[in-house]
């Protein structure tokens, strides 16, 4: 198969009685894993009706494109099932498989509510808790913050302290991150912090020469600077390792890594668990 037939456009619809949170993110993963392909992603949410479902199959239909579904409700599987056999249409259905067999191996039926996961209960609300203390303790605004919280993230500038504190605060978890600079004083409560809560985070000298470059630049200033000298730089990640090996703590080197993977990492290595299972992970800008 020729290049330009590995290009032809492919289309995604992602269908859902609720948010559609689960069925986007599984329709971003996989097209990630084609970079030569064009894609058109289509959401259609908040699906309840016989009428919009109906109208969004047709839709569907006329591009021949791939559904994704977590509709949980019955009649609306029924009909996207019965519309999808006669039109030939791929379909994933996301959540009926695992419902079933959660079903059969307890005998509880489910709920079959649409947007079960969004309920504002006592997990939201810490969630919300969380936000509010990576926000207050960010950048070492309060070192009283590393005492009360369940992660600490180190790192010297642009190594994505922030985005990592407010993603993990998705997952419920309290964190605070403090800047490593050389020869700044160190906040004595980190050396009262047990290290197993303590994350040294690192980069390579040459990705953040670019990074910091870059960053001048948006900002409309002289990206030939101190702050992006590769010196410096250099002198920075070696002041951070001397400092993450005298308190014992993991160092992740986030290079290559994106949000999410060090934010997997750092909750892989440090034990904890997650409880943002309600879906609300969203894609956080470098700050």
């Amino acid at each position: 198969m020729s290049e330009e037939n590995n290009r032809s456009n492919v289309v995604i619809f992602v269908i859902s009685d609720s948010a559609g949170e689960t069925a986007s993110k599984l329709a971003q993963a996989t097209m990630a894993q084609y970079p030569s392909v064009e894609f058109t992603l289509f959401r259609r949410t908040f699906i309840t009706t016989d009428e919009s479902l109906l109208k969004t199959l047709k839709d569907a239909k006329k591009y021949n494109a791939i559904i994704l579904h977590t509709l949980i409700n019955k009649h609306l599987v029924e009909i996207t099932n019965q519309f999808r056999q006669e039109a030939q249409l791929y379909q994933f259905d996301i959540l009926t498989p695992p419902v079933s067999e959660i079903t059969k191996r307890t005998g509880v039926e489910p709920l079959n509510e649409a947007g079960a996961m969004h309920h504002l209960d006592e997990n939201y609300f810490r969630r919300i808790k969380a936000m509010e203390f990576a926000v207050k303790y960010d950048d070492g605004k309060d070192p009283r913050g590393f005492l009360e919280a369940d992660v600490i993230l180190l790192g010297v500038s642009r190594t994505s302290k922030t985005p990592l504190s407010l993603f993990l605060a998705n997952k419920n978890l309290k964190v605070a991150n403090l800047p490593v600079v050389p020869q700044a004083h160190i906040p004595k409560q980190i050396w009262e912090v047990d290290p197993n809560k303590i994350v040294g985070l690192t980069n390579d000298p040459e990705v953040l020469n670019t990074i910091r470059k870059e960053r001048m630049v948006a900002y409309g200033l002289n990206p030939e600077s101190a702050y992006s000298d590769i010196d410096k730089i250099k002198e920075e990640l070696v002041f951070a390792k001397d400092l993450y090996e005298k308190l014992g703590c993991i160092i992740i080197n986030v290079a290559s890594l994106s949000i999410e993977e060090t934010a997997s990492m750092i909750m892989n290595e440090l034990n904890l668990e997650d409880h943002g299972y309600y879906g609300a992970e969203e894609e956080i800008d470098d700050i």
